[in-house]
């Protein structure tokens, strides 16, 4: 078992991880602004006091403040840098012809979904990468059953080909993992081929609980099967790029599986972690080496662009589903409807803040300690 990485190790790696996606993501909001010649005022990589900053030419300034959880791109016609809309009179008579406000629905969709769209594309090129430079799996072919296993007692046999579980696509034995690790103790139906022919049959997952490098343990879904050979097969651009989409949207529909299951109450909400556990996961995935850092990496910016397109008010999502109903109904809500909107969304967040905070606490032990001093 591997030593939990030193506090300074975890804040470092934390800053690393989080500071580019965020860059990343905001400078999507930002680079697609830029070719409607909508003009920013602020580019800011964290919240709070700037620590340093510069002005551009184009009167933007860029910073990066003192909290590194998040970050914002404030235009002209921003009130705030959740980007909610000021009032037209709030706006300078010479720039209010190119205030993001007042620019057209579609203009600031395609404003905001870029962002979410830069944090997918960064886990796409990370992807593609690895699959230029080490391969991609290439089967899901079962060559080993484990006797006594779920798949041993529901009939698959070697050389059945899995094509998907619970009715999600299963090209390889790495979708195959992240299907079935979800769903301990539950049944499935697993649809597989033999034979030339398809067939589906019900199989009652098992379950176990593993501890990985770091101590951590985590239960997990079991069907028995394994490849009768590690496949990776190195491909080209073109194909690993397309291969990298499809791999990053398997990965995205994982996390609505997984936040599903929460929500419907199937699955704890102690996997549920904030800013803390994901420190925490940065710190020990540095230990390991920059390779498995930089998946990491590909992995979290996928979980800021699913999350920063959830229909919650202050989020990209919350603004891409007013800017829809403003398409729909070929006017804006009113700003008292709005100004309610986001205030509704400040409370969602917050308590979201409170809760993950909360499970971060008590996954580095923090109640347990406090529970043996007070008992």
């Amino acid at each position: 078992m591997l030593p939990q990485p030193p506090v300074w190790l975890i804040i470092l790696a934390f800053i690393c991880a989080l500071g580019p996606l965020v860059f990343v993501h905001e400078f999507g909001h930002y680079f697609v602004a830029r070719l409607f010649k909508i003009p920013a005022e602020v580019f800011s990589i964290g919240f709070g006091r700037e620590l340093f900053g510069w002005n551009d030419k184009q009167g933007t300034r860029w910073k990066v403040a003192w909290l590194p959880l998040g970050g914002y791109v404030r235009f002209v016609g921003d009130m705030t840098p959740a980007s909610n809309p000021a009032q037209e009179s709030d706006v300078p008579p010479h720039l209010r012809d190119s205030a993001f406000q007042f620019r057209p629905v579609w203009q600031r969709f395609l404003v905001v979904l870029a962002g979410p769209a830069a944090n997918f594309l960064t886990a796409i090129l990370i992807f593609a990468a690895f699959f230029m430079a080490y391969g991609s799996p290439r089967t899901n072919i079962i060559g080993i059953i484990q006797p006594g296993s779920a798949a041993a007692a529901a009939g698959l046999k070697p050389g059945d080909k899995i094509l998907s579980i619970a009715n999600r696509d299963t090209p390889n034995f790495d979708d195959i993992r992240a299907v079935v690790t979800l769903r301990p103790k539950e049944t499935v139906p697993v649809l597989f081929e033999r034979s030339g022919q398809q067939r589906t049959v019900n199989v009652l997952l098992a379950a176990d609980t593993i501890t990985d490098q770091f101590g951590e343990k985590f239960e997990r879904g079991l069907l028995g099967v394994y490849p009768s050979a590690t496949a990776l097969q190195p491909l080209g651009p073109v194909q690993a790029f397309g291969e990298a989409c499809s791999y990053t949207w398997r990965i995205t529909v994982s996390m609505v599986d997984g936040l599903r299951q929460v929500i419907s109450g199937r699955r704890g909400t102690g996997d549920v972690g904030g800013p803390i556990k994901i420190a925490k996961i940065a710190g020990q995935q540095a230990t390991l080496g920059l390779l498995p850092f930089v998946q990491l990496l590909a992995l979290f910016s996928i979980n800021l662009g699913f999350i920063n397109l959830l229909p919650v008010p202050m989020l990209d999502g919350g603004h891409l589903f007013f800017y829809a109903v403003e398409a729909v109904r070929r006017r804006p809500l009113s700003a008292r409807a709005l100004e309610w909107a986001f205030r509704g969304g400040l409370a969602v967040l917050l308590a979201l803040v409170v809760f993950t905070t909360v499970n971060d606490l008590g996954s580095i032990g923090l109640w347990d300690r406090l529970h043996r001093l007070i008992g």
